[in-house]
C-alpha cells in the first residue's frame, strides 16, 4: 500500500483545509539543539556546563512539484506552500500549522523556504520546482509546562505571548486555574485583557 500525501494544515485559516504535496519528499531530517551557560571557575582545567533551555525542534525536507504534465506555471501550486510565511492579516504572523505524514505529526511555524526552478517552457514559465523548506516546532504553552518540573514553573517571571495565547490560557498552564488571569491582569495594567498582542512581553506573578 502507497504511504498516503503529506499534508500541511493551516491551524490558522478561517477553513483549515489540508494542502497537500504534490509528490511525497523522499526523506526528512529532524534536529533538536540545546542551550548551555559555560561556568569558568578558576583553578579547573575546563569551564562547567550549565544547562539553560533546549531550543525548538527543526523539521526540514525537500518538495519536488511538476506540471510538465498539463504545462500550467508550477509557483501556482508552489505558492500554497511559500505563502505560509506570510504574516496572517488576524494575527500578524506567520499561521501555526500542523504537518501529517504517516506518523509523523508536528505542529509548527515554517520559517524558511527556497524555490529552485529547474524545467522551463518555450516562454519561460517554470514547469518543474524543489523546494527545501524548514519547519520549527511549536509546541503549545500549556504541553511544555505540563512537562516541566514544578521547581522551574515556580520561577517564571516573564512570559512572551503567542499565537492564539489568551490570558485564561496561561493562567491555566502556569497555576492550574483559569481564573488567576485577574491576577496577571493586574500585574501588568491591563484594561482589556481580552485583547494581548502576539510578541508582548508580560509579568506573571508568582505563586500565591
Amino acid at each position: 500500500m502507497a504511504l498516503a500525501k503529506a499534508v500541511i494544515m493551516n491551524l490558522d485559516a478561517r477553513i483549515p483545509l489540508p494542502i497537500p504535496v504534490m509528490f511525497n519528499p523522499p526523506d526528512y531530517a529532524l534536529s533538536k539543539t540545546n542551550q548551555y551557560a559555560e561556568m569558568k571557575i578558576p583553578g579547573l582545567p575546563s569551564s562547567v556546563l550549565q544547562f539553560v533551555h533546549g531550543d525548538a525542534q527543526t523539521l526540514s525536507m525537500e518538495l519536488l512539484f511538476d506540471t510538465t504534465d498539463t504545462g500550467a506555471d508550477v509557483r501556482i501550486r508552489t505558492a500554497a506552500i511559500s505563502n505560509l510565511t506570510q504574516p496572517h492579516v488576524r494575527t500578524h504572523a506567520p499561521p501555526r500549522l500542523l504537518l501529517l505524514w504517516g506518523s509523523l505529526a508536528f505542529p509548527c511555524v515554517l520559517i524558511s523556504v527556497r524555490q529552485h526552478f529547474d524545467y522551463f517552457n518555450a516562454l519561460g514559465m517554470p514547469l518543474r520546482a524543489r523546494l527545501t523548506v524548514e519547519f520549527k516546532g511549536n509546541d503549545t504553552l500549556e504541553s511544555m509546562i505540563a512537562a516541566a518540573p514544578l521547581a522551574l514553573i515556580d520561577q517564571v517571571t516573564r512570559y512572551i505571548v503567542k499565537n492564539g495565547d489568551t490570558l485564561q490560557g496561561i493562567a491555566a498552564a502556569l497555576f492550574e486555574d483559569s481564573t488567576k488571569w485577574r491576577d496577571i491582569a493586574t500585574a501588568n495594567n491591563m484594561d482589556d485583557p481580552r485583547s494581548i498582542s502576539v510578541g508582548v512581553r508580560i509579568e506573571i506573578p508568582r505563586r500565591g
